[in-house]
């Protein structure tokens, strides 16, 4: 039994966006090789003992987070009951309890400086459209000529995260910097406006903004802390910050829970400057230093 192609194809059939199918295939794969190389048996005869193993051996190995491991925990669990048709016994494999993290959100001028420093055409116009629409940067490797709209200046993301559609904002600092790009690289109008170099049938990998990042912080002097999900973030602070409603910004940035766009309420220093400290209202005497 080939189980990794067995896999592949169950996770194709639950039609999962090709992202998600190679995450997915890259752990299943690292887990059948333990299983082979490591145990010497075949998935049927690997006992909970010996899956609880590969999660520690997996971690320590790839330096993987307990959130990533949930996520291996997630796939094995698809692979037991789809593929080895056995049952799954969430008490044998508990998943992991994590820290969460506030993202960093950087400042107006932090975006500025870094969008100005990458001199790349298609980089800088891709940076632009993250940040002027808070989109992912799959859905930016996707987007077509037919997505954009001058007339209602917005942007039709047909390739969102959980495969839903949703209009985005087209700021005209966005269909500026697109329209000049279109004129310098433009193809049909039926391509993907960021296509790859050797298929330009084919969209821009997810990968190619990562360098342009990378370089610009280097030539600022900046830590590693920008990731294009930083843009995003920013967009949706800012907006807050700027009184936009969040009920608006949930149908922008696409979410399906009004609980996952509330992390820019706390993200936001508008939400800090609202509110006083309960210790203004008291009356609070200097101490003179014991003389």
């Amino acid at each position: 039994m080939n189980y990794l192609e067995s896999f592949s194809e169950m996770i194709a059939l639950r039609g999962l966006t090709d992202s998600t199918r190679k995450t997915y295939t890259t752990y299943i794969s690292a887990y059948l090789d333990y299983v082979s190389d490591f145990l010497s048996k075949i998935p049927e005869e690997v006992s909970w003992d010996e899956l609880r193993s590969f999660l520690w051996w997996i971690q320590a190995d790839r330096g993987i987070s307990d959130r990533t491991v949930n996520y291996v925990i997630a796939q094995l669990r698809f692979f037991t009951l789809y593929v080895l048709h056995r049952p799954w016994d969430p008490y044998q494999i508990p998943y992991r309890k994590f820290d969460r993290y506030m993202p960093f959100v950087p400042t107006r001028e932090e975006v500025s400086a870094l969008i100005n420093t990458v001199h790349d055409h298609k980089a800088r116009t891709m940076l632009v459209l993250l940040y002027s629409a808070g989109l992912r940067i799959s859905e930016v490797c996707n987007l077509r000529y037919e997505d954009i709209s001058r007339e209602k200046m917005t942007l039709h993301i047909t390739h969102g995260k959980n495969r839903n559609d949703r209009y985005a904002v087209l700021s005209p600092t966005a269909l500026e910097a697109l329209s000049r790009y279109w004129r310098m690289y433009g193809g049909s109008k039926s391509d993907y406006i960021f296509r790859q170099k050797r298929d330009p049938s084919r969209p821009v990998s997810t990968s190619f903004i990562r360098g342009h990042i990378l370089r610009a912080e280097k030539e600022l002097g900046w830590p590693r802390r920008f990731k294009s999900h930083t843009l995003r973030h920013a967009f949706a602070t800012h907006f807050y910050e700027d009184n936009g409603d969040l009920l608006v910004l949930k149908e922008l940035l696409g979410h399906r829970s009004l609980s996952s766009t509330t992390i820019y309420v706390q993200l936001s220093s508008r939400t800090l400057r609202k509110y006083a400290s309960p210790i203004e209202s008291l009356r609070i005497f200097e101490v003179s230093d014991g003389k």
